[in-house]
């Protein structure tokens, strides 16, 4: 801990001040972020860096492989559908955004099967893509049918995200807009889903 304990002082004395007044503001006015961007929890890969916000700008919900569960209002515990509802129907965020990666650990496991250790949670959690691994399987080499399988997994989280009533009413009204992105992390390079389903790299 001691290597992040002398981080938080190097924030103090440098980042702190120059943050200050931004911090300060939000603390006084609460917060509106633009977007909620649904972003996976691998440590190499952090919204706010890659899109260059702001503290305040990004909502941010991470789970593993970017996944968003389809609606289901029952006495479960649902950490991703409970952030959602709390950007959209409290925060009236305008833009979601799933942000998948390359090099994913999730649709790694999904692909191959989840490593023994992981069969309590990590499995079950990513048979949500299963639609995806099948989509991928396609694919004549192991690299394609990662990337593939990355980037399938994003369509699969926004098709869920269409299965909120209120997120699919907004989008409805034009009040919400539902965006796809992935990042390779070997190049830096963010590519973006394109209405005919492919992914480019943006303008």
């Amino acid at each position: 801990m001691k290597r992040f304990l002398d981080g938080y002082q190097r924030f103090r004395a440098n980042g702190w001040p120059v943050q200050r007044k931004a911090f300060e503001s939000l603390a006084e006015d609460g917060q509106s972020p633009k977007a909620l961007v649904v972003a996976c929890v691998d440590s190499r890969v952090d919204p706010a860096m890659i899109f260059d916000a702001a503290p305040g700008e990004l909502l941010t919900v991470r789970n593993v492989a970017n996944l968003v569960p389809p609606y289901a209002p029952d006495a479960a515990y649902h950490s991703t559908s409970a952030a959602l509802e709390f950007g959209v129907r409290v925060l009236e965020v305008p833009h979601i955004m799933v942000l998948g990666h390359g090099l994913c650990g999730g649709v790694q496991a999904l692909l191959a099967g989840a490593p023994h250790s992981t069969h309590e949670f990590v499995a079950a959690w990513m048979s949500i893509a299963g639609s995806a691994r099948v989509c991928a399987l396609r694919e004549p080499s192991p690299e394609k049918r990662q990337q593939c399988c990355e980037q399938e997994v994003i369509k699969v989280s926004l098709v869920n995200l269409m299965t909120f009533p209120w997120i699919a009413e907004r989008v409805a009204a034009g009040k919400v807009q539902l965006h796809g992105a992935w990042f390779d992390i070997r190049t830096g390079e963010l590519m973006t889903l394109l209405p005919d389903g492919s992914f480019s790299s943006p303008g």
